[in-house]
Formats: C-alpha cells, sequence, structure tokens
C-alpha cells in the first residue's frame, strides 16, 4: 500500500531523526511530507521506530493510506518535488 506521511517535529534532532527514517522507506514530496510503499508489517515497524522518537505532546505525524482509486485523482499544482530538484541540480 502507499501511505502519505507528513509529521510537525518541534525537535530538530527528532526531525532529523524521522526524516532520516522516512527517507530510507519512500520519497520526499515536500519538506516534510513522503510517499511511501509498504507493507503492513513495515508500517506496522515504521509507527513502532517513530513513535519511540517524537513528543506525543508536542509533536505530530499523520499517516494516510493512499488506495489506488484515490491516487488517481490526486492533483499536484505546482512543481513536484523531484522538478525542484532537477531544476537545482541544473543551475
Amino acid at each position: 500500500m502507499k501511505y502519505i506521511i507528513a509529521y510537525d517535529i518541534q525537535n530538530d534532532k527528532k526531525r532529523r531523526k524521522v526524516s532520516k527514517i522516512l527517507e530510507e522507506n519512500g520519497v520526499r514530496l515536500q519538506f516534510s511530507v513522503f510517499e511511501c510503499k509498504l507493507n503492513k508489517k513495515e508500517l506496522k515497524e515504521l509507527k513502532t521506530k517513530i513513535d519511540n522518537i517524537i513528543n506525543s505532546r508536542s509533536d505530530s505525524v499523520l499517516i494516510f493510506n493512499l488506495c489506488e482509486n484515490c491516487e488517481s485523482k490526486s492533483l499536484n499544482l505546482g512543481a513536484s518535488y523531484i522538478e525542484r530538484i532537477v531544476s537545482i541540480i541544473d543551475l
């Protein structure tokens, strides 16, 4: 399954740790938004890792299941993350 994972984490060190975990499991779409293809076991492991890092009182991690039907109806306005990276590299 595909998941869209977004986070708002106050502590820089914790934010970097979560970002690294998500980079290992998916593709960054925006600074704090990732797309990850995970099976149930991988999702459970990912949630456990993130839950052990974040402060549940001040931090937020949202995980949205992106079904195939929903994905086909999704929209992108403006440059995608990949397009922005390519334009930076082409400088």
